[in-house]
């Protein structure tokens, strides 16, 4: 069983594995753990941006993970979210994980007055 909930400092390093699971997939981006780990903890440090973890309920392991960050749009004149995070280790995959994290990050972008979520996607998938 599953649980959702934001991410806590102790958590960066079992975050920064499930981030070198999804840059072996996104092309544009280099693993660095040094970086990913600075940048996960100015993410879970900040009010401005949110960090959830999907973590089995029977042995506390993370399974997966989301982040929002709040940005401000010309075009709506309010706060939105950017999503640039969204990963579920392999073996934990079409159980409906990605669903949670993304339901719960988007609830948390309402409470912030976001109006809506865009996506970021990598220039090779996007052939930019």
């Amino acid at each position: 069983m599953i649980s959702i909930r934001p991410a806590k400092t102790e958590d960066v390093p079992q975050l920064v594995m499930l981030l070198k699971a999804l840059f072996a997939i996104e092309a544009d981006f280099d693993f660095n753990p040094d970086k990913q780990a600075r940048g996960l903890l100015l993410l879970v440090n900040s009010d401005k941006a949110c960090v959830l973890v999907a973590e089995t309920i029977d042995d506390k392991k993370l399974r997966g993970m989301c982040s929002l960050q709040t940005l401000i749009s010309t075009a709506e004149g309010d706060p939105v979210g950017l999503l640039e995070d969204l990963i579920v280790s392999a073996d934990f995959r079409h159980q409906g994980i990605a669903t949670l994290l993304l339901a719960e990050a988007c609830e948390w972008g309402k409470q912030q007055g976001h109006t809506r979520v865009q996506l970021l996607g990598d220039k090779k998938t996007l052939r930019l």
